[in-house]
């Protein structure tokens, strides 16, 4: 008993690790949404860029779902892909501080950071059988 009561503690940051790439994933289904509306709506457009961009964007919505899907049924191998989303993550914020956006900026490299720890931390990785 005293095993199964650890890895249901240790469970905990790791389903938090979940929801927030969730939340991500949410965040680009919005970006995808955004990018669809510019791309009836704008005036001058190069189609073949706007379509491009629109895909790609929703790829990675579909592929950060698919990981934290993956993820938050304590597969892991998922675990890799999910730290390279927030290495992908950390680097959009240092470019968006970079250009100006500093809220925003911030804000991606404390979602970031915030998961790839809850994500690597001990708990979870005795909650995914790596110890």
């Amino acid at each position: 008993m005293t095993g199964e009561k650890s890895v249901a503690s240790g469970a905990s940051t790791l389903d938090w690790g979940v929801r927030l790439l969730y939340l991500q994933s949410a965040g680009l289904a919005v970006l995808t949404a955004y990018l669809i509306v510019l791309d009836l709506t704008s005036g001058e457009v190069n189609v073949a860029v706007a379509a491009s961009l629109t895909v790609m964007a929703a790829l990675a919505a579909f592929a950060v779902f698919a990981v934290a899907r993956a993820l938050g049924r304590r597969r892991v191998r998922a675990r890799g892909p999910a730290v390279v989303v927030q290495l992908f993550l950390l680097a959009t914020g240092g470019f968006l501080l970079q250009i100006g956006s500093v809220a925003v900026g911030v804000s991606m490299l404390v979602l970031a950071i915030v998961t790839a720890v809850l994500i690597l931390v001990p708990p979870s990785s005795r909650a995914l059988g790596v110890d």
